[in-house]
């Protein structure tokens, strides 16, 4: 599962970015318990949401004429630059080039091969999210893919990704493993055909962040009453948990999971 310790290609960051930052912050203070802790001019106005003092993710304002509503997932490197060049031999392309955070960190962002953006995030002064694997934070993340085999081989290329199939009833499931794991224990997310569920085919590649929950049921009532959209419902996963996936009022797509208990 993800490890705290943030090895190198594991997700690290995520942000959401969202056209109306009051009504995305009612909507996830609302449904998580999140707390927004606004940032200075410094900052550009990117603000950090919170949990019992824990920064669980980061979040901004992009207008509607510059971006649809969106999460990002950003992944562990040591050396943005480095990871920018091998995107471009890869075959990605960057959406935009490294740059310093103040003295947080050093941020890219990039297309992969099949078309999902996805951002890294060097390590400064922030580490990484302060909270994870936790009731209402960050604990998966999936790809959404026109090509499984060709995102593998890109992010192995990028990262040194490991990936390991899963079969369950009616398919496999691609799981992915950071450079030098020994076993699936290690997995941090999955790749996910396109075509393979519906709902999340209609926005295109993407990655989806799944969040912790206690309780799946009623956290599908919660995005109904504060106005987001269930587009998925909750859903027994076998030996995986209960999961539900959504989109939020502004749109942007979110999935949640009761973890299965251990073995």
């Amino acid at each position: 599962m993800l490890d705290p310790a943030f090895v190198t290609g594991a997700p690290n960051w995520i942000d959401l970015g969202t056209p109306d930052l009051a009504a995305a912050t009612a909507f996830y203070h609302g449904l998580f318990g999140w707390d927004m802790v606004a940032g200075g001019p410094e900052t550009g106005g990117y603000g950090m949401y919170q949990l019992r003092g824990k920064t669980v993710a980061g979040v901004m304002t992009v207008p509607e004429d510059q971006g649809k509503p969106a999460w990002s997932v950003y992944f562990q490197t040591p050396d943005a630059d480095a990871t920018a060049r091998t995107v471009e031999q890869a075959g990605g392309t960057a959406a935009f080039p490294p740059m310093d955070v103040l003295d947080y960190g050093r941020m890219g962002g990039f297309t992969d091969s099949t078309g999902a953006y996805f951002g890294v995030w060097q390590p400064g002064a922030n580490t990484g999210l302060g909270m994870i694997m936790e009731p209402g934070a960050l604990v998966w993340s999936e790809l959404y893919t026109p090509d499984v085999p060709a995102a593998a081989a890109f992010f192995h290329t990028v990262f040194g990704w490991q990936t390991d199939e899963m079969s369950y009833p009616g398919g496999t499931y691609t799981m992915i493993q950071p450079a030098g794991s020994e076993n699936a224990d290690s997995s941090f997310g999955g790749l996910v055909p396109l075509d393979a569920v519906p709902s999340q085919s209609q926005a295109g590649p993407h990655w989806l962040p799944y969040f912790a929950v206690e309780d799946a049921d009623a956290t599908v009532a919660g995005v109904e009453r504060l106005g987001g959209r269930v587009t998925m419902p909750a859903t027994d996963v076998p030996e995986v948990g209960r999961i539900a996936t959504f989109a939020d009022p502004a749109g942007a797509a979110f999935a949640v999971i009761k973890p299965a208990p251990m073995g």
